[in-house]
């Protein structure tokens, strides 16, 4: 794109009939919300950044972006043809390039003419794993194996202090040992004063977290490596780089200021000073947007305010945030959660690909986990590392049902954290985290795992594990629980 004036949107077009009896996928904007699945085509839904279809006589066929393109981009497929629709806004204003030529993005198609069974080579599945691959060639992945504790789903941001944290470090170091390395131990919100996920300023902790670089000590003497979550792009008080309207009490920041930027890159850099090895960035979508992405619809690319800077797009915006972010952090290991996984893909080791599991309510751990791992689980190890969210273990959620996910999480090699109410770790627990952490330092199971029955249905129960097929009971007695909670 060069020489525009002002410009929203391109479409591009393919006339290329799909079969009746096609069944197509996409992804999801940021994180997913349950709500990825096959359908048959409708010409409406939009397909966020890439797109598979399988065919009634065993073929399958797709198209997608290479990642961290310059424009939002999504994809609309019907039985006529397919458009790619690029949104190439600053924000919600119209880009204004003042003469600077724009590549918006590559496009990437594949086609086979037998896909084969789920479970053989030649799958819907390992299409999608080769279509992955297509699009990134440079995915950014751990040095280490990522695993261990996350306190925020017995925690919830609130009534912990440091000695909780020490204590989530003496619990996985017991139970998540492994030859292959140390478990990590995230602090995530709560830590700084401000609320339950509050904005900044991140230069100190409250509390008994007054001196946040002796608690990663604490952390690293109990056989663990620290972790912290932060809130890039929000302040509880004005400071350079905030926008005039207000989020709540407090004030977003506007990523397209070199202000911000430099602030976010000074609080990251800080959290390695004080010794923190994993470094969480959370809610810059939510920041930046003025809401989650719960629906895939084609309004995505506009926020709800203005850029300083509108010579960029709101894609170009967010994938210097997350450099920056990345740049910052050193040897530290990045964890995007509530990030843009296909603008993030190798700019964040690990990518958080779905919205919260739960330590309240199974029901949410369900939908959101199971649902994410297994229809994003083809970017792992190809874009990031896949963290489908913690594993709680709680007295409001059945460990039958979490154990379950555990082993499932583990055995793929993707991320796998836990968070340990204190009075739920009996024997059957510690026994199960063990088991599971040594999966996961091993990289997972030989030949890795995928899901067999995900063609119809959003939360697949029967998967392959290795060499074996398993089945899973994700529902409850009483099947699932229409009510979803809100945590």
């Amino acid at each position: 794109m060069e020489g525009a004036a002002a410009l929203s949107r391109v479409a591009l077009r393919w006339d290329r009939p799909l079969p009746e009896g096609s069944l197509v996928l996409g992804d999801a904007w940021e994180r997913a919300y349950g709500d990825l699945r096959w359908e048959p085509p409708r010409p409406e839904r939009v397909l966020p950044w890439y797109w598979l279809a399988t065919t009634p006589d065993g073929g399958v066929r797709g198209a997608g972006v290479r990642v961290r393109p310059a424009a939002f981009c999504s994809w609309t497929v019907d039985l006529t043809g397919t458009t790619l629709w690029l949104d190439v806004r600053s924000g919600s204003e119209p880009v204004r390039l003042a003469g600077r030529r724009l590549d918006l993005a590559t496009v990437v198609a594949v086609e086979s003419e037998d896909a084969g069974q789920d479970g053989a080579d030649g799958s819907p599945f390992v299409a999608l794993q080769g279509l992955c691959a297509a699009l990134c060639s440079d995915p950014l992945l751990p040095s280490v194996p990522v695993f261990g504790s996350n306190n925020w789903y017995y925690a919830y941001g609130v009534g912990f202090d440091a000695s909780a944290i020490l204590r989530d470090a003496d619990v996985v170091r017991s139970a998540m040992a492994a030859p292959d390395g140390s478990p990590f131990c995230v602090i995530d919100a709560g830590w700084s004063e401000g609320g339950t996920a509050p904005g900044g300023p991140w230069d100190h902790g409250w509390r008994t977290f007054s001196d946040m670089a002796s608690v990663a000590d604490s952390i690293r003497d109990a056989g663990c490596r620290p972790g912290l979550w932060f809130r890039p792009l929000l302040s509880r008080e004005p400071v350079a780089g905030s926008r005039t309207e207000r989020l709540g009490d407090e004030w977003p920041l506007d990523p397209s200021r070199p202000e911000t930027l430099a602030l976010v890159a000074q609080s990251v850099r800080r959290f390695g000073e004080w010794g923190y090895e994993l470094v969480k960035h959370d809610f810059s979508t939510f920041d930046v947007f003025g809401r989650f992405h719960a629906r895939s619809d084609v309004e995505v690319g506009a926020t709800r305010w203005r850029f300083a800077d509108t010579s960029r797009t709101t894609a170009e915006i967010l994938v210097d945030l997350y450099r920056t972010v990345r740049d910052a952090a050193g040897g530290a290991t990045v964890i995007g959660c509530n990030t843009v996984g296909h603008l993030a893909a190798g700019l964040e080791h690990v990518h958080r690909v779905g919205d919260d599991t739960s330590g309240r309510q199974w029901e949410r751990t369900r939908r959101m986990g199971v649902n994410s791992l297994a229809f994003r689980l083809a970017q792992h190890g190809r874009f990031f590392a896949v963290d489908a969210d913690c594993v709680p273990s709680t007295p409001q959620t059945p460990w039958t049902q979490n154990r379950q996910f555990l082993e499932l999480v583990a055995a793929a090699g993707t991320a796998t954290f836990v968070s340990v109410d204190p009075t739920t770790l009996d024997t059957q627990v510690a026994a199960d985290l063990a088991r599971a952490a040594a999966l996961v330092a091993d990289g997972g199971v030989d030949q890795g795992v995928e899901p067999l029955d995900w063609q119809s249905t959003p939360t697949p129960r029967r998967w392959r594990v290795g060499t074996e097929q398993r089945t899973y009971r994700w529902e409850q007695p009483w099947g699932a629980d229409v009510r979803l909670e809100d945590v």
